[in-house]
């Protein structure tokens, strides 16, 4: 990309936006991202990811990144449990120890932002700054407005910003819908020693759980820590319909095992036995197919371009493709808006695809015979 000096502004400092970022600094390409958070270690990051050798690992070899991940990265995570209410173990794949360089490695969503951050320039990230809204200029730059009412203009805005992205708002009139189903997370510190019977069920990797529109997803996170989530199929107002106060944990317990009657006593330590307390967290797609008009000065990636469930997967893998396709070819073209146009032109397609993978699988995990539909995919593969 020839433009002297382009004002590129990367809103959201996730693993997409900061791959982005990386990589068109690696170019010398200057970039600056806006973030809402304090700071990179603000706020939980959340769970485990497992990163897939054509997204994002190449992402971060395309960044010169992936032996620093390797490095971090847990390829025993990479093991899949599949049970059934009753406990019984259906499905239990532990890869061969000579495959793990070739497979999907976890790692901590908190690892991953560490190392992207320490990658890039210090002073990239402006932290504490929350996007209010993006201004057209009429000549293909835009003005981005924040809550603390500064303003910085931009020839080039990218929306990393996240499921309720405002970016996007600049671009598509889509909002994300609830998916029908909801998970409440909680989680078990030092799980070996503390939880032994409930580390054993959850092996090394992720032990998934379904029944009847319902499931228990137990994840293996680094420092002996297991997230869990439990599903359930609901109205995305299902505690207020109950009368729950989320933040009575006895309460929320109660509810929750109501829920999961007759399921296994084992897998109801996963519900009963919280060190965390719990999280309500309603699940939310964009429409698929999500596309929008062509609009200079403005793109999009990961989850402000594709949201979906997580039962694709791919989530998190597709957001760092996205930031290192869009960087490559703003490096790689003369003009930054056909930059763009190129990148869009391959970016659209591959999310409708995904995200209709992801609404088909997190329906047949909450599905009647959820257990079954998983077990017949992961035998399939």
């Amino acid at each position: 990309m020839s433009s002297p000096e382009p004002r590129i502004a990367v809103i959201g400092a996730g693993p997409g936006g900061l791959i982005c970022a990386r990589i068109l600094q690696q170019h010398g390409i200057a970039v600056t991202v806006h973030d809402l958070d304090a700071s990179g270690t603000a706020r939980d990051q959340g769970g485990t990811l497992d990163m897939h050798p054509q997204s994002g690992q190449h992402a971060l070899r395309e960044a010169g990144l992936l032996d620093d991940f390797l490095a971090l990265s847990r390829p025993e995570g990479q093991q899949m449990r599949v049970a059934d209410g009753e406990g019984r173990i259906l499905f239990d794949a532990v890869p061969p120890e000579a495959d793990t360089a070739e497979g999907n490695p976890e790692i901590d969503r908190g690892q991953l932002r560490a190392l992207l951050l320490e990658s890039l320039k210090p002073g990239t990230v402006r932290w504490d700054h929350k996007l209010s809204r993006v201004e057209p200029l009429g000549d293909g730059t835009h003005r981005l407005h924040f809550a603390d009412g500064t303003t910085s203009d931009a020839d080039l805005v990218v929306g990393a910003d996240g499921a309720w992205s405002k970016v996007r708002r600049a671009l598509s009139d889509a909002v994300p819908g609830y998916t029908g189903v909801t998970f409440v997370e909680t989680g078990f510190d030092n799980a070996d020693i503390r939880h032994p019977r409930l580390a054993e069920l959850t092996g090394a990797g992720t032990l998934m759980a379904l029944h009847d529109r319902r499931g228990i997803v137990a994840q293996r996170n680094s420092d002996g820590h297991i997230r869990v989530y439990i599903a359930l199929r609901t109205d995305e107002d299902w505690h207020r319909r109950a009368g729950l106060d989320l933040t009575d944990t006895g309460a929320v317990r109660d509810a929750l095992l109501r829920e999961f009657t007759g399921w296994s006593g084992e897998l109801l330590g996963f519900v009963t036995d919280t060190d965390t307390g719990y999280v309500n967290r309603p699940l939310y797609a964009l429409p698929v197919p999500h596309t929008w008009t062509h609009t200079p000065g403005l793109t999009l990636l990961g989850d402000a371009a594709h949201l979906m469930s997580p039962f694709s997967g791919m989530g998190a893998n597709l957001a760092m493709l996205d930031g290192a396709d869009l960087a490559r070819s703003l490096v790689t073209h003369s003009d930054m808006d056909r930059a763009v146009i190129a990148y869009e032109e391959v970016l659209l397609p591959r999310s409708v695809e995904a995200a209709e993978g992801a609404a088909g699988a997190i329906d047949d995990a909450f599905g009647p015979d959820g257990a079954a539909r998983v077990l017949a995919h992961m035998t399939s593969c």
